[in-house]
């Protein structure tokens, strides 16, 4: 058989439809269509992802400057308050040097510590004043042990310092004096 009958002997029946072959070329269209979707895909992403961690750190950068400003007026409130007292005993010291009595200096001092108490308990600062509870070792700090016959063993005694908490957080412990029973007199 000669080269021609082999070209004829592959070519389709004739009446039947011609299947159209792809060329290498309609391949690489194929190809490069593909390749242009998945950057346009690829380059959506990183614009999202960028815009995505600029926001993220426009947060983080708020956040942090809330933190800084808050830190930074937390106390005040406090100090406003505490402007009050500062001008209680700069009347006090004045009326002193104007020769005062005793008891208006009294009720003057004892004024600008209500003041005081009021302004620390409006802020949740509590005074702990322990004299008669039993001792407490989480809010109270014994310096010195004394017998007593009047009193039950771990009973405090005297409260040589008053301790504080701020919102049930402790601050200063009460510094106290414990009463320990007198051992039984020998007969």
């Amino acid at each position: 058989m000669g080269h021609r009958d082999e070209v004829e002997a592959s070519a389709p029946p004739s009446g039947a439809p011609v299947e159209e072959q792809e060329t290498p070329g309609d391949d690489i269209a194929a190809l490069q269509r593909q390749l242009n979707d998945a950057r346009s895909e690829a380059q959506a992403n990183w614009d999202r992802y960028l815009r995505g961690a600029a926001e993220l750190e426009n947060v983080r950068r708020r956040g942090q400057q809330e933190v800084e400003r808050a830190q930074k007026y937390a106390l005040e409130r406090f100090a406003a308050e505490l402007l009050g007292v500062k001008d209680s005993l700069e009347m006090g010291l004045a009326a002193a040097e104007s020769e005062a009595s005793m008891e208006a200096l009294r009720e003057g001092t004892q004024a600008t510590l209500k003041l005081l108490s009021n302004t620390l308990e409006k802020f949740g600062i509590k005074e702990i004043d322990p004299k008669g509870v039993p001792f407490d070792p989480s809010v109270h700090e014994a310096i010195s042990v004394q017998p007593s016959q009047d009193a039950s063993a771990e009973q405090v005694l005297t409260v040589v310092q008053k301790g504080y908490v701020l919102n049930g957080r402790l601050l200063r412990p009460a510094r106290v004096i414990v009463a320990r029973p007198e051992p039984a007199a020998k007969p």
